[in-house]
């Protein structure tokens, strides 16, 4: 076949090629369009307005158009010396109006950062909205001070923190070890139930004096009992209280008060508990922790030929180094 023949005969076939691709396609249908990011690839992308995270309460200066304003530039070591502030509210001037929680409008927490020198106290409001209160702190430090409160304008209350520092030499303490039992002034206070993280704790808090259970603890700001919990690191707040009050037919006074806590993960938290007897507001401290840290033991080291079988469990199970579960 001469060479013109060979190129018409070439031509010819792909064209029946291309044809019938063309009737593949009809049949086939359009191309699908370029496959979109699945949801999981777009960690990256703004979240859509107003979508924020909610975060655990005490961690923010400020939240919903309230701000905590303090006057006092620092705490006094020592003597007390009148430590002041404002609450703000959306409309930029101190709130004069509050709703009354635990027979008070705001109750004060004072903290240093290394979750020593805990104070629950409950200052005094001027006609124009400022809060007052002689205070001092034992050392010096950077302090969180928490205002816990609910604006009457709030279905709900707020929690605001803000750090305010003691002058002087600053010497951290190492947070204390879990524990389940401490002492204060002749009493002795033990925790039952952990902190689960992402859930409810029920917790109990049991007081004796002298091996003694207490069967007549007094109320105290309507309870029987104030729980505060703070987490190490970063000091988010939780502000809880007992199931039950005083008077309600069903709460007993001591010697366990129940507790619901909320906790918002795992880690070491500090337990503040407040509660009053023959007149006086004492305080119990505890460390607890939420969700399991304690390292397992290492693996015993491998042993030279001939091989032999895996060691057995020990004896005494797991808790051979003292931990205890509730």
């Amino acid at each position: 076949m001469n060479t013109p023949a060979r190129l018409g005969a070439f031509g010819a076939g792909l064209a029946v090629v291309f044809t019938a691709a063309l009737g593949l396609g009809h049949l086939a249908g359009p191309a699908a369009p370029p496959s979109t990011p699945a949801a999981h690839d777009r960690h990256n992308e703004p979240a859509p307005a107003g979508a924020t995270a909610a975060l655990p309460a005490g961690l923010q200066i400020t939240q919903d158009g309230y701000r905590l304003q303090p006057i006092s530039a620092t705490l006094a070591v020592g003597d007390a010396q009148p430590f002041r502030f404002r609450i703000l509210g959306p409309d930029d001037r101190p709130v004069t109006d509050y709703t009354v929680n635990h027979d008070k409008d705001l109750h004060l927490i004072v903290v240093r950062r290394d979750l020593s020198g805990f104070q629950h106290v409950h200052p005094e409001r001027a006609a124009d909205g400022t809060w007052s209160i002689p205070l001092a702190v034992d050392a010096p430090g950077q302090y969180r001070v928490f205002a816990d409160f609910q604006p009457a304008a709030r279905q709900a209350g707020l929690t605001l923190g803000a750090d305010v520092p003691a002058p002087g030499d600053y010497r951290p303490r190492p947070v204390p070890p879990a524990e389940r039992s401490t002492t204060v002034d002749g009493y002795t206070v033990t925790l039952t139930g952990d902190l689960v993280p992402g859930g409810s704790s029920r917790l109990t808090l049991s007081v004796s004096r002298d091996g003694a259970p207490v069967t007549d603890l007094q109320p105290y700001l309507g309870a029987y009992g104030h729980l505060v919990a703070l987490r190490a690191g970063d000091l988010a707040y939780l502000h809880v209280h007992p199931d039950g009050e005083p008077g309600d037919g069903r709460t007993a006074a001591g010697p366990g008060i129940v507790f619901h806590a909320d906790v918002p993960s795992a880690g070491d938290y500090r337990l503040y508990f407040d509660f009053q007897h023959d007149g006086t507001v004492r305080t119990a401290a505890f460390t607890a922790t939420a969700g399991t840290t304690q390292a397992l033991p290492d693996p015993p080291a491998a042993s030279p030929a001939p091989a032999v079988p895996p060691a057995l469990p020990s004896a005494t199970g797991h808790g051979d180094d003292g931990h205890t579960h509730g």
